[in-house]
């Protein structure tokens, strides 16, 4: 486990008192963007620009105002630049040093554990100062601050950065190691990279990069129906067998559940039979599998499915299930908003190859279906005023957060990275079977995007020092991603599951996988950290074919012998899949 612990060091506030108890003197967002909010506080004069990214903390004082910034240390000293009384060096008993600057002059003096000025009105911005090479670099770009910032995701696997700025000078801001990587691919004219100039965070070293724009850009995804390379016509005989197998077992009256999660991975299972009995040239099977694709999908999108399903809520503009609606814990929270892109994604899945084998059932449900789309895939008001922008991604880290509005310690989180990227692929996949160019650019995209973030962030090389010797040691995937924690553990299983850490980040077994897990030696480390795990352990079967599927990246052999002796699969799995898989390696 690792943490990123928040001290609040400095406040920032009015030293004179308000006279209202009114909420809205309290606080409020006045305006928001992508890339930052607009923080005021009526009762001090105070309006914060919060920026991601910005290394300085940036407040509009709006009217002559006494200001207050309290910390929880003790002030060493509190030092003036020069006569211009703009620039205040302070340094805390902690051993920080923090820099203070100002649009006019400003008189400060300390007391104890407090820095009080006189009125004051126009721009402040505070800074701390990890290395004194770095106060040079801070004066230079103090000026120039950011008010909002817009992300524009681009047809050609890029994404543009562009800020509202205000005063003169270049813009300073901080990138964390994927934008460094993506920053590198693309031609950035007019930014530079401030290589020794960095913070530490939970998310890797904090990098300078100064420029008014940035354009990210990712290496472009292939989005397939089938595997890269084909499966190999020597194992047809052998996927048909096990393929014919699982379709006889197609039964719409044996399913037994109603959760909007585990009936999703039902439907995306099913119709991994479709496409593999396409790439294998076996047809015989896909009437049977598009019968039962429409039997179970259909009650959902007509909304008359017997114990759930999903409706439109305007309070936070989007979908939930009936379930989520009266208990905020049922389908792992959908009613509150958790899980949104892991639970649509299984069924755009479904419905993508439905409508990809029979086109006219796909027209007909056509409007319902870009409605789900658009509950995690919004675009903006302009796309759709119902829906949020991009409601689980998020532009900045560049990879999508599970949790919806409940709010946790350590900020938000997503525990199956796998899932994930199977909601952006399965967009993808429904924007082909529609021939919609758009969707598949963007839905293509924002999956390139979310597979460099799960490379960065879940996968843990042993080469890798991005989160320390001691957690790559004892780590190689991350369980829960937070915003200030990477979590051993997940929701429903302990640390030391290694197979349950492994399986969740790998399901479902689908072509993008082969992108996913792209590093045959990164995925060779995975296994061998995760088989000890395995020793002795009875029922979990379902973990083991993911575990040995992944093995089948640098050991096909070996992989498919543990395969074909196991006696059970996950519920969004099966041996269908797995052979298919080891076979188009």
């Amino acid at each position: 486990m690792l943490y990123q612990v928040f001290s609040p060091d400095l406040t920032i506030s009015s030293s004179q008192k308000s006279h209202t108890n009114s909420p809205k003197n309290k606080h409020f967002i006045s305006s928001y963007s992508d890339l930052g909010v607009t923080l005021d506080i009526p009762s001090s004069n105070l309006r914060f620009f919060l920026v991601r990214g910005s290394p300085f903390v940036t407040a509009s004082v709006t009217k002559p105002t006494p200001l207050s910034i309290t910390t929880l240390h003790n002030i060493v000293s509190l030092s003036c630049f020069d006569n211009k009384k703009t620039k205040y060096t302070l340094l805390l008993n902690n051993t920080q040093k923090w820099i203070i600057y100002t649009s006019s002059p400003i008189n400060l003096n300390h007391d104890g554990s407090e820095v009080k000025s006189g009125p004051f009105s126009g721009i402040i911005r505070i800074a701390v100062v990890p290395d004194s090479n770095y106060e040079k670099i801070l004066d230079k770009f103090s000026s120039c601050y950011p008010v909002s910032g817009y992300a524009n995701i681009q047809k050609k696997f890029g994404l543009v950065y562009k800020w509202q700025r205000k005063n003169s000078g270049d813009l300073l801001m901080l990138a964390h190691p994927l934008h460094v990587k993506l920053l590198s691919k693309s031609n950035n004219h007019g930014v530079t990279v401030l290589n020794d100039f960095k913070y530490r965070s939970v998310d890797g070293d904090l990098v300078g990069v100064v420029g008014n724009s940035w354009n990210l850009k990712t290496d472009p995804i292939d989005v397939t129906w089938h595997s890269s390379k084909g499966v190999t016509k020597e194992s047809h005989d052998e996927i048909v067998s096990a393929l014919v197998k699982d379709v006889k077992k197609l039964n719409i009256s044996a399913i037994e559940t109603n959760s909007s999660y585990f009936y999703g991975k039902i439907v995306g299972r099913a119709a991994r039979f479709a496409l593999i009995a396409e790439e294998i040239s076996y047809f015989k099977v896909i009437p049977i599998i598009k019968n039962f694709l429409k039997k179970t999908i259909e009650p959902w999108l007509d909304g008359n499915f017997k114990g759930n399903g999903f409706f439109y809520e305007k309070s936070w503009g989007g979908l939930v299930t009936q379930q989520g609606i009266n208990d905020s814990s049922a389908d792992f929270g959908f009613g509150v908003y958790n899980d949104h892109h892991y639970h649509l994604g299984y069924f755009l899945y479904g419905i993508g190859v439905l409508a990809k084998i029979d086109p006219l059932w796909g027209q007909k449900y056509k409007p319902i279906v870009y409605s789900l789309l658009k509950d995690f895939m919004n675009l903006g008001k302009r796309d759709n005023k119902n829906y949020p922008t991009l409601r689980c991604f998020d532009p900045y880290k560049l990879h999508s957060w599970a949790s919806g509005v409940t709010e946790f310690e350590n900020g938000r989180n997503q525990e199956s990275s796998s899932e994930a990227v199977n909601a952006y692929y399965s967009a993808a996949l429904v924007g082909l079977a529609y021939n919609d160019k758009n969707l598949v650019a963007t839905g293509s995209t924002l999956l390139a995007l979310e597979i460099n973030a799960v490379q960065t962030w879940w996968h843990v090389k042993a080469e890798s020092n991005l989160y320390g010797e001691d957690f790559a040691k004892e780590n190689r995937i991350v369980g829960i991603l937070w915003a200030n924690k990477r979590d051993s553990k997940l929701w429903w299983a302990p640390s030391e599951c290694r197979e349950c850490r492994l399986s969740i980040q790998v399901l479902p077994l689908l072509p993008i996988t082969e992108t996913l897990f792209n590093d045959g030696v990164y995925a060779k480390e995975l296994v061998e950290w995760t088989l000890p795990s395995l020793k002795n352990k009875t029922n979990v079967e379902g973990w083991k074919g993911f575990t040995y599927a992944l093995q089948g990246v640098y050991d096909n052999k070996n992989a498919l012998k543990k395969i074909r002796l196991l006696k059970g699969f996950d519920d969004g799995n099966s041996f269908s899949n797995l052979l298919w898989w080891i076979h188009s390696r």
